[in-house]
């Protein structure tokens, strides 16, 4: 039992009730995928989108949540976009936090890389996490002190190295162009292009800034990101744009798998590193990893995450309620 100010709580009850929920929420999003391309909604833009789909899932997820636990808070991608408020909801409640389709473009597009991602907090920290990408029939799963897991059997991560002396060079980079596509100087878009370029140009390059990376991915998920950088699939991920509900169960995920999670933009001290927090909207993760014959594994990801700092751009993505 984890005990919370406001009550106690059974992780493992609520891990297996979220693997099962996710499971029937995966078999909608299949079923439902034949009229994927009927009444598609615009958000902001024509890559931020939402099918009726999403919004059925949602609900569906809502209601068998509250259904079982009438005290704990509720917040849903839909619900929160349809909503009056953009402040940071998170609290010390016992909280369910829902994407009911994080990959709603990819979805349209039948790329299978489109998941069900379910977390839980409680003081404003995930303590379950599960993602379950149904054309994949995979399900990633974790609760805290209870590792994180493949398909329920297979312990992640699937493979357990130690971080290269000459890392972010020969890692695999992780990054997404995000909805916010304003074309101008410093924007956001062009931010993130010239970071993604840096990253990837040869050593010497870009002043001093090229990272060599063995390659640059784009999921179109940042859960399923967190699921590969869990596996160890992915070695660095970076991201800034997303809400909590995109990064919630994948925390947790990741962080029973051994990875590290700070912020994606550098502090003004860098010898420091920051916990991600939940809503911040700027994320920067590290797989887990093996000491090496230089230094334990936490300083390795350290080192990394410096120079990942190093390389790329302040990102500007505010959010009410959150520093």
């Amino acid at each position: 039992m984890v005990h919370s100010e406001k009550l106690d709580v059974d992780l493992k009850e609520i891990y297996d009730f979220a693997i099962s929920l996710a499971k029937q929420a995966g078999e909608i999003l299949v079923k439902e995928s034949s009229n994927r391309n009927h009444n598609i909604k615009l958000k902001k833009n024509t890559v931020d989108i939402v099918t009726e789909t999403d919004e059925r899932v949602e609900q569906f997820i809502k209601t068998s949540i509250l259904s079982k636990y009438p005290n704990h808070k509720f917040i849903g991608e839909e619900t929160y976009s349809s909503g009056q408020t953009r402040d940071y909801l998170v609290d010390d409640s016992p909280t369910w936090v829902v994407d009911p389709l994080d990959g709603t473009v990819n979805y349209v597009h039948l790329f299978p890389m489109i998941c069900v991602s379910i977390g839980f907090t409680i003081n404003g920290k995930t303590v379950v996490g599960v993602i379950y990408a149904p054309f994949l029939n995979q399900i990633y799963s974790a609760y805290k002190g209870g590792g994180s897991w493949l398909n329920e059997t297979t312990k992640l991560p699937l493979q357990e190295t130690p971080l290269s002396q000459e890392a972010p060079k020969g890692c695999i980079f992780s990054c997404e162009w995000g909805k916010d596509r304003k074309d101008y100087p410093d924007s956001n878009l062009h931010k993130k292009v010239e970071s993604f370029v840096n990253m990837a140009a040869e050593i010497g390059g870009r002043d001093g800034k090229g990272g060599m990376v063995h390659g640059v991915r784009s999921l179109g998920s940042a859960s399923l990101d967190l699921c590969f950088v869990a596996t160890g699939a992915f070695d660095i991920w970076w991201e800034a744009g997303c809400w909590e509900w995109d990064v919630c169960a994948g925390f947790i995920i990741v962080e029973e798998a051994g990875g590290l999670i700070t912020t994606a933009n550098p502090p003004p001290n860098t010898e420091v590193i920051p916990p991600a927090h939940l809503g911040s909207r700027l994320y920067l993760a590290i797989r887990g990893c093996t000491d090496n014959e230089h230094e334990p594994a936490q300083k390795s990801q350290e080192r990394v995450v410096r120079e990942v700092w190093r390389r790329v751009r302040q990102l500007n993505y505010n959010r009410p309620g959150v520093n």
